[in-house]
């Protein structure tokens, strides 16, 4: 189900070149009326970002990538007669995600009005009825992700007092994840206050993509579903050529082998490395030794974020000393706070991979840098949450 956004042209012994069109020969699943987007040309690149002439405009006048196509006017049709009750609704976190979500799914994202007043304050308006209708509205907490979070509860708000028969938070990332559970004494559990937040606003369900720990679906006293966004990284790895036997899939630490180690199944039951840290304060790692032969091999670093990118970066530098050949990094939210620009574009890493979960700022691309959308992914997962069918098949 990947889709490639953006991709820097690098070569690699071990990797060969992708091919158009740029994705994994993988079996596309059908939803039940057929709705579908493809792929059909590869992605034209200037200094590593689509250029003007891979964007289409709609008739609502925004912007949506040239390869997301929207189904034919007969399914068209037959969306907007059997599916009238289905409704899209993005915020201001992701906008081109949810425009891709709604592309998917053959609709036209919902018309919404949010601003915000001179002291800060958030103001939402529907603009449309969703009277008895099945809301989403997506909207990932990433940075800033107080603005972000606010703004969440005040749509799902909106949509409760506007009489909405079902509300789901789509939330590609759910900031505060990391705060889960109690290290120190006197600390908050932050990651079950906002979930208790997002319950009390009003929301149904909530559909979230690689959480930083599972327990956090425990903290939600309604429906979560949970989804995978390194599956898409899996295609786009499986589009390439690649040895087996000169492959090793790392943890950057011990809490990522149970991640690591399910990647690296997927990927031939290749062999695992873990790197052991130590951390002296938040945002701030230090490596210390290295589990596992990665001497002569290609490294595949695999975590569910990048931040600061200390960590990764960090563990870069072990692999490469202890005698990788080349070092790629796998993740699925790019949050890249200062200094992780500078650190992923050191020479340490031959490809940074990552998702769309999170926008990334223009300034913030570097040539290493390949973006690859989960919008097919969760647009999937919407229209069978809305039809009422398992999700267990998408992996």
């Amino acid at each position: 189900m990947s889709t490639l956004l953006h991709s820097a042209s690098t070569s690699s012994p071990s990797f060969s070149q992708i091919t158009t069109p740029r994705f994994a020969p993988i079996t596309r699943i059908s939803l039940r009326n057929g709705v579908r987007c493809k792929a059909i040309e590869a992605v034209n690149l200037e200094n590593g970002r689509p250029s003007a002439s891979e964007f289409l405009v709609s008739g609502s006048g925004n912007a949506i990538p040239r390869y997301v196509v929207a189904p034919n006017t007969r399914i068209q049709d037959l969306v907007n007669r059997n599916d009238t009750r289905l409704r899209i609704f993005s915020g201001t976190a992701n906008p081109a995600l949810a425009q891709e979500i709604a592309c998917y799914l053959g609709l036209e994202l919902g018309k919404t009005k949010i601003k915000r007043f001179a002291d800060g304050e958030i103001y939402v308006q529907l603009q449309e009825s969703v009277r008895g209708c099945d809301v989403f509205l997506v909207q990932p907490t990433c940075p800033p992700a107080n603005e972000n979070l606010m703004e969440l509860l005040i749509m799902i708000d909106a949509c409760r007092r506007a009489s909405a028969k079902n509300i789901t938070a789509v939330i590609p990332y759910f900031g505060y994840a990391r705060a889960d559970r109690k290290t120190q004494g006197r600390e908050s559990i932050a990651a079950k206050l906002v979930a208790n937040l997002i319950t009390e606003a009003g929301a149904n369900r909530v559909l979230a993509c690689d959480l930083h720990s599972g327990q956090s679906m425990g903290y939600f006293d309604i429906p979560v579903d949970h989804v995978y966004g390194q599956s898409v990284i899996l295609d786009y790895l499986a589009s390439k050529t690649i040895c087996s036997d000169d492959l090793v899939v790392v943890s950057p630490d011990v809490g990522g082998v149970a991640r690591a180690r399910a990647f690296a199944k997927k990927l031939s039951d290749a062999p695992l490395a873990i790197v052991d840290k130590r951390r002296h304060g938040h945002n701030v790692a230090e490596v210390m030794n290295l589990i596992g032969d990665v001497r002569g091999k290609v490294a595949v670093m695999v975590d569910d974020m990048i931040d600061t990118a200390g960590t990764i970066a960090k563990g870069a530098a072990l692999l490469h000393q202890e005698g990788a050949r080349e070092v790629y990094a796998c993740t699925t939210h790019a949050v890249f706070s200062p200094p992780a620009i500078e650190r992923l574009s050191s020479g340490l890493f031959q490809e940074v991979i990552i998702t769309n979960t999170i926008p990334v700022a223009e300034q913030n691309y570097f040539p290493q840098l390949t973006v690859l959308s989960v919008a097919n992914l969760l647009g999937e997962t919407v229209w069978r949450v809305h039809d009422d069918c398992s999700l267990m098949t998408l992996w």
